[in-house]
């Protein structure tokens, strides 16, 4: 009995990023998890000066190779080793000429002026958002959108020494945006990190436990019913000065100064 398989169409993004990855250089990381392949750096108290810029491999052979050894020709600290000269990196290939992007199709614009400054830009985005560890928690203060921005805009090849030191809020069409879309602040608990979070919960903790004691409770009732006594004090000398004064309600220094005035006037008659 045959069975009708559907083999799915080839997705031009996977495609992209599989040439992407293969044309990129290796990662540090890339030499050190072979298996083939054993980096040590030189050291002079474990290394003769021969081994310097070289790669070796020691040689088992069935004889020794001291009888065989000519010290005209080699050094001894070379016996049982094989040598070869580091290999010159290869030369990049020359990148194609680009076409003409008012009359060529879609995808290869898309090849030629959008994915190579796109492609690192997101490579970069997932580098940070490792960093910021947007795959461990639920909520980071970390914006995708934000970043790729920023990164699109300072690293634009035809003004990109102008733009190096400018941020995302620098960009002209952000602020206009941002004037008509203002953001909500970050909540603390994103803009802090663990060791700062820390220190506020343990301050917090160590006041609560301050706070609790009944010495302390008791003087805060007290501080409390002083507040409550004197906060309208104002008020009560009001009132006081009202029932004082009932008819012109003025204090003793309006007062005296009226009378003041009355006697000067007096006195011009």
């Amino acid at each position: 009995m045959s069975v009708i398989t559907h083999v799915p169409e080839p997705n031009l993004w996977d495609e992209i990023c599989k040439e992407f990855s293969s044309n990129r250089p290796p990662w540090k990381d890339d030499d050190a998890m072979s298996v083939h392949t054993e980096l040590q750096d030189y050291d002079p108290a474990m290394h003769n000066p021969v081994f310097y810029g070289k790669m070796h491999k020691k040689q088992s052979v069935d004889e020794n190779p001291i009888k065989t050894f000519d010290p005209s020709k080699s050094h001894p600290s070379c016996v049982g080793y094989a040598f070869m000269d580091k290999p010159p990196p290869a030369t990049p290939p020359r990148p194609p000429t680009p076409p003409d992007k008012d009359t060529c199709p879609p995808r290869e614009y898309l090849e030629h002026y959008i994915f190579p400054y796109l492609l690192p830009g997101m490579e970069l985005m997932l580098a940070e958002a490792k960093r910021e560890k947007c795959f461990e928690r639920r909520r980071t203060k970390f914006n995708a959108l934000d970043f790729l921005t920023e990164h699109l805009y300072k690293n634009n090849p035809k003004c990109k020494a102008e733009r190096k030191d400018e941020t995302l809020l620098d960009i002209p069409f952000v602020k206009e945006w941002l004037k008509d879309h203002p953001r909500a602040p970050l909540p603390l608990s994103l803009l802090w990190t663990d060791e700062e979070a820390a220190v506020v919960v343990q301050a917090g903790w160590r006041g609560y436990l301050v706070r609790k004691d009944e010495k302390v409770q008791e003087l805060r009732q007290w501080q409390r019913q002083w507040r409550d006594e004197n906060t309208s004090i104002q008020s009560k000398v009001d009132q006081f000065w009202a029932t004082k004064m009932p008819n012109g309600g003025l204090t003793p220094a309006g007062s005296i100064i009226e009378d003041k005035d009355i006697e000067q006037q007096n006195d011009k008659k």
